[in-house]
């Protein structure tokens, strides 16, 4: 399927079935999280993969997981971290954002569902998972079959703004 298809299809997944992902297709989520372009190809992400239940529980405690069977905990490695010089502004965060997003995508042609989370309390997580001060928990990313199928891709006709309200060329303007 073309590019802009897989995008439309892709939609934020609420509700898992128990239903466990294979092995193949989680390779496959996490191959195109590792192609994934990084500033300065740093390649900031850690990714932890959750799938036992005890496991699952310590992710429960940072935020809900939508009975999903799998969650991926991005983190970011502070070591070498690409700082731009005017304003020390780092680039993980973006980095991490691609990442998330390429295994998204990964995941729907999979027919696998998926939802990423950044308001989780990352504290939890460095507890639970005893990470080193130098990894910050950055997303989680839930992943597993959905339980009520994908929204609508044409969805985004009316969900949406229109191009001309978010696009200006060669200068902003109000």
């Amino acid at each position: 399927m073309d590019f802009l298809t897989l995008a439309k299809k892709r939609c934020t997944t609420r509700g898992f079935m128990e239903k466990e992902i294979l092995s193949k297709d989680l390779e496959q989520i996490l191959s195109a999280g590792r192609v994934a372009p990084t500033a300065c190809n740093r390649q900031p992400q850690r990714i932890i993969v959750v799938r036992r239940r005890e496991n699952m529980v310590k992710v429960e405690k940072a935020y809900r997981t939508f009975g999903a069977p799998c969650a991926l905990i991005v983190c970011r490695d502070r070591r070498g971290e690409l700082i731009r010089p005017y304003d020390k502004k780092c680039s993980g965060d973006l980095d991490i954002g691609i990442v998330c997003d390429h295994m998204m995508l990964a995941a729907r042609e999979l027919e696998i569902g998926s939802v990423m989370v950044g308001l989780f309390d990352p504290a939890v997580i460095t507890k639970e998972f005893i990470l080193p001060e130098y990894l910050e928990p950055t997303a989680l990313l839930f992943l597993g079959y959905p339980s009520k199928g994908f929204l609508d891709s044409e969805r985004h006709a009316e969900e949406r703004r229109q191009l001309c309200e978010t696009v200006w060329y060669e200068a902003y303007a109000e």
